[in-house]
């Protein structure tokens, strides 16, 4: 489904001579392609790769903007967003702590990579991992204190 959503969004942006979003959904397709060839299946749920994308696209920004690039941070944020369009809603600051202050009480121990664990797969794909990891230490180190 969202692989034929891709593909259609990929012909309008051909027609619409859209660079910016043609190369994204071409860069998106075949990463999409490379795992189906790795699996040596068709994938039904593309999210991961998607949001594995989304995520290098993040991390480039931070480093552009540390070499203080801001045209390919412009760049990079503009493929970020068409790349969002077909990532799940992310989970907002407050829903993260919350389901992590509910992870800590149910792991009911200090440590990161049990609470972790817990967490990640009910967050998965909706936040960042980094993120997430901050805010379970911001927690850890409020119920220490």
């Amino acid at each position: 489904m969202l692989k034929k959503d891709i593909q259609e969004d990929l012909n309008k942006a051909v027609k619409e001579n859209n660079e910016n979003t043609r190369s994204v959904l071409r860069m998106l397709l075949a990463a999409v392609i490379n795992k189906e060839k790795e699996l040596g299946k068709e994938l039904e749920d593309l999210t991961a790769i998607v949001s594995s994308e989304a995520k290098k696209r993040k991390e480039a920004i931070k480093e552009y903007e540390k070499g203080g690039r801001i045209d390919l941070v412009d760049k990079e944020k503009a493929e970020l967003e068409v790349l969002s369009k077909y990532l799940p809603e992310q989970l907002s600051e407050e829903e993260i702590k919350s389901l992590a202050e509910k992870a800590i009480k149910e792991s009911d121990t200090k440590e990161i990579g049990k609470i972790m664990s817990v967490l990640m797969p009910e967050v998965k794909n909706k936040a960042d991992g980094s993120e997430v990891n901050r805010i379970v230490k911001e927690l850890l180190n409020d119920r220490d204190q």
